[in-house]
């Protein structure tokens, strides 16, 4: 098998779902072509629109990636709109809720030669204060009476409760299980709102794969969080072009070994899709990734994590993530999934915006006990409407990043504006650079 497959073969190797941005929620890989934004709003933009008799809007962002140094962070440019956003919720004033759905701040967009960090509560620390502006803003927002809440995501999902407190006192913390969270809101509890990370076998906390080689219950860094620190690295190099020798598996397993397919998949994914479009100048074997947080107290390298054919016959990464396959299913126990999903299924679907769509149905929508009517989820960066009928919707509300790679570079200030009562509202919207506020419903359904 040629291990150069380009992405429209790989697609058709996996199914219809296919695989668009993996390591997702980076910004480093782009997905296929969106559909156009709106044109700015012409309307006066001291409001952001005309205020309600009473505060019954709820407003969704999320993937804001604050960093913790600007010469790599992703959002520096944005940083300001966001703080006059908010200042504009505070103003017009029939905002009830603020909810961040995580990625807020980010700790995985770090290059491998930034100085490795033992303690994530003090990453934060500095985290918060290189985006101070921001913090002051949320504060002002919850002295207006604005319940701000925050919902953790893949990137932030070692941000511990006690820092954020501390920083902004009155915050509303939605957390379900270690490293997510849903937040539950609305007139009537119709609304559902999380990352989405747990569905995404490359984010969704990881305490399983690591376990015997750390001797710890506490490594939740999922492979995601190399691949995103290794493309960091080769953007911070300036994108270079090396070629590393990946291992080659020549055929693909029967698809009756359901075992051994998913292993395949996932070699698939590493080498055609991530290590071989990510190539810093590090050497394969170089223990490049020196990690001393979640559990992890060691250095890595790109042939730890790489599968091949083992000793044994079978296909593995030799030392991080082992079988990682067989860990899915527990690691969805521990994550609180409601519906389980097959490792085989949940890989062709990363990256998708259909298959999150897909899990906002099944998850919630389509799930009578949730007694949910209004999903939304983050994590694509990807803004996505749907409509299911009978006053039930999904949305994605995209990212704040400077530069949105997975969905055009100029999608970006993206919002979810919900208006909740009797029947609820829902429409996507974007921060224009004048500071109005333009509905990007309509070129976004089923994106």
């Amino acid at each position: 098998m040629d291990k150069n497959i380009n992405r429209r073969e790989f697609t058709g190797i996996l199914g219809t779902a296919g695989v668009c941005a993996i390591g997702i929620g980076s910004g480093l890989t782009a997905c296929s072509s969106p559909k156009t934004t709106a044109t700015t709003n012409e309307k006066d933009p001291r409001l952001l629109w005309d205020k309600a008799e009473t505060a019954d809007k709820i407003i969704v962002v999320s993937d804001l990636h604050f960093g913790v140094e600007d010469s790599f962070a992703q959002n520096v440019a944005s940083k300001p709109m966001f703080v006059e956003f908010i200042d504009k919720l505070i103003e017009v004033g029939d905002v009830r809720e603020l909810v961040i759905a995580g990625d807020f701040l980010d700790e995985w967009i770090i290059p491998l030669n930034y100085p490795s960090h033992n303690d994530s509560d003090d990453f934060y620390r500095e985290c918060i204060a290189n985006n101070q502006e921001v913090f002051d803003g949320l504060r002002r927002a919850i002295e207006s009476g604005i319940r701000v809440v925050y919902v953790p995501g893949n990137h932030d999902m070692t941000l511990s409760e006690v820092v954020l407190t501390d920083e902004l006192p009155g915050l509303i913390q939605a957390r379900d299980a270690v490293g997510m969270g849903v937040h539950i809101t609305g007139d009537r509890n119709e609304i559902a709102i999380e990352h989405s990370h747990r569905y995404d076998v490359y984010s969704a906390p990881d305490t399983v794969s690591n376990r015997e080689l750390t001797g710890s219950d506490e490594t939740m860094l999922p492979p995601g969080y190399f691949y995103a620190r290794l493309g960091t690295q080769w953007k911070a190099e300036g994108k270079p072009s090396n070629k590393v020798d990946y291992p080659i598996i020549e055929e693909a397993p029967d698809p009756s070994d359901i075992d051994q397919s998913g292993a395949y998949l996932h070699y698939m994914v590493m080498t055609s899709l991530l290590l071989s479009q990510y190539t810093p100048n590090i050497g394969f074997e170089e223990k490049a990734f020196d990690i001393h947080i979640a559990g992890f107290n060691d250095a890595y390298s790109e042939y730890d994590m790489c599968p091949r054919i083992l000793d044994d016959g079978t296909i593995s990464a030799p030392v991080l993530y082992k079988n990682f396959q067989r860990t899915w299913d527990e690691r969805q126990v521990i994550n609180k999934v409601n519906s389980k999903l097959s490792f085989i299924e949940a890989i062709k679907g990363t990256g998708s915006s259909e298959y999150l769509r897909d899990q906002a149905n099944r998850q919630y929508i389509d799930n009578p006990a949730s007694g949910v009517e209004v999903v939304v989820f983050g994590h694509s960066h990807i803004p996505d409407f749907h409509d299911f009928g009978n006053g039930r919707y999904y949305v994605n509300d995209g990212t704040w990043i400077d530069t949105n790679l997975n969905a055009g570079a100029e999608l970006t200030r993206t919002f979810a504006v919900i208006t909740t009562g009797a029947i609820d509202s829902v429409k996507l919207c974007k921060y224009e650079l004048d500071g109005s506020v333009s509905d990007i419903t309509a070129e976004h359904i089923d994106a």
